[in-house]
């Protein structure tokens, strides 16, 4: 994923239900409450952590018990101190006050709750792409004696696992924003650690790749468990039976079958809106529904062409409640006009967008009925609004809007399977087509007759579209 690659835009949840899932966190939510019980009795050392012997009192406050309680309370200290929500205010003295960030929780709009919840998640992020502790203990005190850390006897590389962290994350980021619903699908860890282990001209998998992929699940399996408490994801784990021994018994009968056993993760609304706020700050360009709202027809036109079909209509609905009906139909026809590579994609996206607008819109759409590029798609409005007295269409303005068409097709989707039925279709119901359709005025007749040759099955019709496109390229100003 390059940083200059446009993503699939966001479907984010309103600011305010953002910024109440932060405040609920577990990660959050204890920092916060750790940073209100801190008074003038609470020390903390050099590196701005709990003094040992006031970690109890600290687990206490947030009611934790058991092994890993002092660990949880000295990590809810450190994402306190972290994120403003603590100050120290004497080094030497280690004395600490609330930062200037707790009140935000409180007193602040969501966007600041947000912004202190970023920061937490920066911390986890960074805690998640360090190995496990027993590992970093053996790996201390190098062969020198010097005390230092070991990395290479650890066989960790910081850069390296904070970048597998990000193309993981990345990769469940497209997922979500590409998917047509709602984005709830949770996602097989395994998919998605052969997402970024399997290189993508890898037919089938060898042996030692898919050991790389288990390995990655593990990895990923720690990770997850510790992003879950920021509300970052909602992560179901791997099944503790397959990571017993082979010669141990199972405590229960095992499904190998069952693809939930090995882990399965999906970002939460907040975790998509942490995840694009990562990503804008990387330089990426990671649009959210609703960032057109405010903005003229033609970049609306222009913006949604990229959209998957679900996100384009959700933003031009954004962008229709904001107007009048009668105005935004003269906007849309007035932006959908021109004869540039991108306008056929364009006057599609108008006419889907004037499929949502009401019959107020009528006017705007009569007024261009002998206008040679919207009139076409004027009378196939108000034909399907039941409209009174709609002039029938040219020859030339059918053929004409005929290849403005399937060219508005080939810049959505390519070579699909809905556009060869489209080019099968237009072969068969008029005989002479390609007779007729190599003279249209049109920029992209030539590109749409070659497409055709190329997609129809028939190899006579194929041939036909092709010296339809030749002739049109020949004698047409539009052609090379």
């Amino acid at each position: 994923m390059s940083d200059s690659s446009i993503l699939p835009p966001a479907r984010l949840h309103p600011e305010a239900e953002l910024a109440r899932d932060a405040l609920s966190s577990p990660v959050l939510s204890r920092a916060a409450r750790l940073a209100r019980w801190a008074g003038p009795e609470t020390r903390v050392d050099a590196g701005g952590g709990l003094v040992e012997e006031q970690v109890p009192a600290a687990a206490g406050e947030l009611g934790l018990s058991g092994e890993d309680a002092a660990a949880d309370a000295a990590e809810a200290w450190r994402i306190a101190v972290d994120t403003g929500l603590v100050e120290v205010t004497d080094e030497e003295e280690g004395t600490v006050a609330a930062g200037a960030d707790l009140a935000l929780l409180t007193g602040g709009a969501p966007q600041d709750v947000l912004g202190v919840w970023l920061t937490a998640l920066e911390t986890v992020l960074a805690d998640a792409s360090v190995p496990d502790l027993g590992g970093l203990v053996d790996a201390i005190a190098a062969e020198d004696g010097s005390g230092g850390l070991d990395l290479d006897a650890l066989d960790w590389q910081p850069e390296a696992e904070a970048e597998f962290l990000d193309a993981v994350l990345g990769n469940l980021y497209l997922l979500t924003v590409g998917e047509e619903g709602p984005g709830r699908t949770m996602v097989p860890l395994p998919a998605l650690a052969a997402s970024v282990v399997v290189p993508g001209d890898m037919a089938e998998p060898t042996d030692d790749v898919l050991e790389q992929v288990s390995d990655a699940m593990m990895r990923l399996d720690d990770q997850f468990r510790m992003l879950e408490p920021v509300g970052l994801v909602e992560y179901r784990p791997v099944d503790e039976a397959l990571m017993t021994d082979a010669d141990e018994e199972p405590a229960a009968p095992v499904d190998d079958t069952d693809v939930s056993r090995y882990g399965m993760v999906r970002l939460t609304p907040l975790g998509l809106y942490g995840l694009r706020a990562r990503l804008l700050d990387a330089g990426f360009e990671a649009p959210a529904v609703g960032d057109l709202a405010d903005k003229g027809a033609d970049a609306l036109l222009d913006g949604t062409a990229v959209f998957p079909p679900a996100a384009a209509h959700a933003e031009t609905e954004h962008w229709l409640s904001r107007r009048e009906p009668l105005d935004a139909a003269r906007e849309l026809l007035a932006a959908a006009r021109g004869t540039d590579e991108g306008a056929p994609l364009r006057r599609l996206r108008c006419q889907q967008a004037l499929s949502l607008v009401g019959t107020s819109a009528e006017p705007a759409l009569r007024e261009v009925l002998d206008d040679a590029e919207l009139g076409g798609l004027a009378r196939v409005w108000l034909a399907e609004h039941g409209a009174d007295d709609v002039p029938p269409p040219s020859e030339t303005m059918i053929f004409w809007l005929t290849i403005d068409t399937v060219a508005a097709q080939l810049a959505a989707e390519g070579n699909s399977e809905e556009l060869r039925s489209l080019v099968e279709g237009l072969a068969s119901q008029h005989s002479g087509f390609f007779a007729a359709a190599w003279r249209v005025d049109h920029p992209a007749t030539a590109d749409v007759l070659e497409a055709m040759g190329r997609l129809h099955p028939d190899k006579r019709i194929a041939k036909e579209a092709r010296k339809a496109a030749f002739k049109a390229r020949s004698q047409s100003p539009h052609g090379g």
